[in-house]
């Protein structure tokens, strides 16, 4: 049913982005969430807390209810009340208001209002970007192409902690810090990855030696899912070259942004990727 009156105007300024109100309403409104998203970092520093306390309260409670308004606002505005309710925009429009409220009952909750920065992800929309989310999409698939070998690196890296973790536990023991195997698998998946708490560190020439040499295996390793990730990503990009194919020549090999032929001239059609299963 198409939609008049208040509930027309209320759709074109809040869901539209072509004209002038929905432009200036959508800069307003990423404005806002930003400002408040800004007080709740500003709530968790104890020394503001207690100086600005009640303002921080007051001030929260006030974007909790502008935000419930426009929440509501775009139920009763939009189109398809349930596709917008259901769709991401409308989950995180909901999940940006319910710490609020959550808080009311369980202590601590007001923190999770950083979810409220999700929404910025709307200046795409406001500025128009919405087509570089098709390079997103690019690095989507090739993580998901990639997921098995993946999975293969990290379950093999997995075997090597434990057996590393285990052996420092023997080497070391108690009197060293490693209380126990979990805790040494611990240590070995800090020292894989570079990260060097330096909370426990080994004692023995035995244990420095191993500790050396997880250190040398975790540069050695480090650069494998990297190496995974480009090699999928070089494949993506080489197959979407191809389904850019000019209906003219025939010939394909174009990139993806590419408006003309390179062999011929003609104009290319817009072309969907296809995904593999």
């Amino acid at each position: 049913m198409p939609l008049t009156g208040a509930r027309k105007w209320l759709n074109e300024v809040i869901f539209g982005t072509d004209t002038p109100a929905g432009k200036y309403f959508d800069v307003v409104l990423i404005s806002t969430i930003l400002v408040s998203v800004g007080l709740v970092l500003l709530a968790s520093v104890e020394s503001w807390w207690v100086r600005y306390g009640e303002i921080f309260f007051t001030l929260e409670w006030f974007f909790t209810g502008l935000f419930t308004v426009e929440y509501l606002a775009r139920i009763y505005c939009a189109r398809d009340r349930r596709s917008y309710v259901f769709s991401f925009y409308g989950v995180v429009d909901f999940l940006a208001i319910l710490p609020s409220y959550l808080a009311l009952i369980f202590t601590g909750a007001t923190y999770l209002m950083v979810i409220r920065l999700l929404r910025v992800l709307r200046i795409f929309r406001v500025l128009k970007l919405v087509r570089y989310l098709s390079d997103a999409n690019l690095l989507v698939r090739s993580l998901w192409q990639a997921r098995r070998r993946i999975l293969v690196f990290y379950s093999s890296v997995l075997v090597i902690c434990i057996i590393f973790g285990s052996i420092m536990f023997i080497v070391e023991g108690p009197k060293h810090g490693f209380t126990s195997i979990p805790t040494s698998i611990y240590w070995t998946i800090v020292t894989i990855t570079t990260v060097g708490f330096g909370d426990i560190t080994p004692h023995t020439p035995l244990g420095q030696t191993i500790a050396s040499m997880t250190m040398l295996i975790g540069y050695s390793i480090i650069a494998v899912p990297t190496g995974i990730v480009t090699a999928e990503l070089a494949h993506e990009l080489g197959r979407e070259k191809q389904l850019a194919r000019c209906h003219n020549c025939g010939r394909a090999g174009h990139d993806a942004n590419a408006e003309y032929c390179k062999h011929c001239g003609y104009k290319l059609e817009d072309f969907e990727p296809v995904t593999e299963e």
